[in-house]
């Protein structure tokens, strides 16, 4: 097992898991908590919290898969995120989907057999989510995933075939709004298996807002013009990285070009991910960002990516967990894509979901500089208990499962 050289232990934790065991202090084998990928670090710190915090402790393991590997970047996610060092790191690394899935299953399976965890607990939609919930199903061990039954109805986006298979594999499953029920029911999967406890992603951006790095504290750290973000009428935060969006060449530069249109009306702040990056060279459309107007920073941290869409005047993305974090954050979000997985961020909160058309993007924007846009409401349970909730449930689950 020369992948678990990383290994390290979780200061969450008062006990070691395994000691904790032994003394027989506690009925349960180790949670394995997975993350693989940005979106599940922000998902994962918190539920980590409330295990220690619940009473009683519930012991955990945090794995990391490796899918995303930029060591710097994890360090600083980690670090913003008070998430703990994962115990035990695999190293997969990138691959095609295949490659990563099978990869993953193949690191993954001798942990399991390992720790013989009381369950697999799994967030989001990544190649993590689905190859960690295979292994876990095929060695009968329960799977918990977090972030359920969500749905875009689009099966060209490899995360919607990760949501569907996770779903189906998963022996308890906690939703973060209402509707993701009526999309397991449909499924076939039964409503005793669902449980609403609200969004932990929202924990995570509440117990973060008060330490988010000021816009103009990001943008000089990276050598650019402070005044962008903090002249009228402020500035818009851009992300793009779906494959939809940029591994097309005529789409990427399509929307390169609506980007500067909108940056004649405010400037941008364009958190560049390296796909993103790779692509824009790759097609040769470099010239098409060269704009004072424009500014490119690198993947940023946690914290830094907070206060730049805390000031925003408008986000405009392709993810979405950007959609809900600017409902939390009640800034106007224009999404750059035909549909979305989380419609309540469109019915109850500041999203609005645009596709590509370029007239449109720019309507929207306009819009948004006459009127403010969209600012929407709190949807339920996105109160930052969330992982509180799972807690509480899932300990009472696990016990009944010892005793049973």
């Amino acid at each position: 097992m020369t992948w678990r050289a990383g290994v390290h232990r979780n200061p969450f934790l008062k006990l070691d898991p395994l000691i904790v065991m032994q003394n027989q202090t506690s009925p349960l084998r180790p949670v394995l908590c997975v993350v693989g990928a940005r979106p599940n670090y922000m998902k994962m710190a918190p539920i980590i919290r409330a295990f220690q915090l619940n009473d009683p402790p519930i012991p955990a393991l945090l794995i990391h898969t490796g899918q995303h590997y930029d060591t710097d970047m994890n360090a600083l996610l980690f670090a913003g995120l008070k998430l703990p060092q994962p115990d035990i790191n695999l190293e997969v690394g990138s691959g095609t989907h295949a490659v990563q899935t099978a990869e993953i299953m193949r690191r993954f399976e001798p942990v399991v057999d390992e720790h013989r965890p009381s369950c697999v607990l799994v967030v989001g939609d990544v190649n993590s989510t689905i190859a960690c919930s295979l292994v876990a199903s095929k060695k009968l061990v329960p799977v918990v995933h977090v972030e359920a039954g969500l749905r875009s109805f689009d099966r060209t986006m490899p995360e919607e075939i990760n949501r569907i298979l996770t779903d189906q594999l998963s022996d308890l499953l906690y939703t973060t709004e209402r509707s993701a029920l009526d999309n397991l029911l449909r499924e076939g999967v039964s409503s005793e298996r669902v449980h609403f406890v609200g969004n932990v992603m929202i924990d995570s951006l509440l117990a973060s807002r008060p330490h988010a790095v000021p816009p103009a504290e990001t943008l000089r750290a990276a050598g650019q013009n402070t005044a962008l973000v903090t002249t009228s009428p402020g500035y818009g935060v851009v992300t793009l990285h779906r494959p939809s969006n940029v591994d097309d060449a005529d789409t990427l530069g399509g929307l390169l070009q609506v980007l500067n249109r909108i940056s004649e009306r405010l400037p941008l702040v364009f958190a560049m991910h390296p796909r993103t990056r790779g692509n824009i060279a790759k097609f040769g459309l470099s010239s098409r960002l060269d704009n004072a107007r424009i500014v490119i920073l690198p993947p940023q941290g946690y914290l830094e990516m907070v206060g730049l869409m805390a000031g925003a005047t408008v986000v405009l993305t392709d993810s979405g967990g950007i959609q809900e974090e600017t409902t939390a954050l009640a800034v106007p979000c224009l999404t750059l894509r035909e549909n979305t997985e989380r419609p309540i961020t469109a019915e109850q909160g500041t999203n609005t979901v645009l596709g590509r058309d370029a007239e449109r993007i720019v309507a929207a924007v306009d819009e948004v500089l006459q009127s403010g846009g969209k600012r929407g409401r709190a949807p339920e349970f996105w109160d930052g208990r969330a992982a509180e909730r799972i807690a509480a449930h899932l300990h009472t689950w696990l016990v009944q499962r010892v005793a049973a």
